[in-house]
């Protein structure tokens, strides 16, 4: 065999894309970025969905070859660990700077909706064992919104997690309503005449009450409304003190 270039040179090591610099100490200057990959695979995702981002198709985009984007990224994973942290960039908590703790965690839950509409190839994403740059700035606003709640440091930390999941849970219902071609208001009058046949027999009636009190507090409300009061009554729950 000749001499030459060691197998797998110029690939990047094991562990976590965050824990490896994005340039090697050595060697030539790399033709591409980690940002302009997740920026190709993110209008990949925009387009045809989490499925269509392959190796392949953002090597593509990118104008090179599959090969040479392991350069970047050892796997898929972690191409699409690059793209879902270049998409949270995009929130900037500027909205959430002032004002009481449940005020200012309800902007940053607006601007988390407004990210799942926009790039809803998110909901797929599982949650990478090592937080991103973007990941850990919204830990960190997230934080700052707490201040004066007098929640301890654990409960503070686990508050970060349970908002995270409401706000991607409430945005997934309505994307989901989307993705079926369902418009909010639609959906929820189409509901209401089902479960108002099925409480129609009196087998019921606690649903049946509640139904009776939504249908004379108006119409349908906007999903923006319908996300807002959610997200105000998870952020009552979240804020108060634990009980045992």
């Amino acid at each position: 065999m000749m001499a030459g270039k060691p197998q797998g040179a110029g690939k990047p090591h094991g562990g976590s894309v965050w824990t490896r610099p994005e340039r090697a100490p050595r060697g030539p200057v790399p033709e591409h970025s980690r940002a302009k990959i997740a920026a190709a695979g993110i209008l990949i995702a925009d387009a045809d969905g989490l499925g269509a981002v392959t190796m392949r198709s953002v090597a593509a985009a990118v104008g090179t070859g599959p090969a040479s984007l392991y350069r970047y990224v050892v796997n898929r994973g972690e191409l699409v660990e690059l793209m879902a942290d270049q998409a949270r960039g995009e929130l900037d908590y500027t909205t959430a700077a002032d004002g009481p703790p449940a005020a200012r965690l309800l902007a940053i839950a607006r601007e988390g909706r407004a990210l799942y509409l926009r790039h809803p190839w998110l909901l797929d994403v599982q949650a990478a064992p090592v937080p991103g740059p973007n990941a850990v700035l919204f830990i960190e606003h997230t934080l700052a919104a707490l201040d004066g709640t007098g929640l301890p440091g654990p409960a503070r930390l686990e508050t970060v997690g349970l908002f995270s999941g409401a706000v991607r849970l409430t945005a997934q219902t309505e994307i989901e309503q989307l993705r079926a071609g369902q418009d909010a208001a639609g959906w929820q009058r189409e509901l209401a005449a089902y479960l108002g046949g099925i409480v129609s027999a009196g087998q019921h009636p606690h649903l049946a009450a509640a139904l009776a009190e939504a249908s004379v507090s108006g119409g349908p409300a906007s999903p923006q409304d319908a996300f807002g009061s959610a997200m105000s009554r998870i952020l009552a729950g979240l804020l108060s003190p634990a009980t045992p």
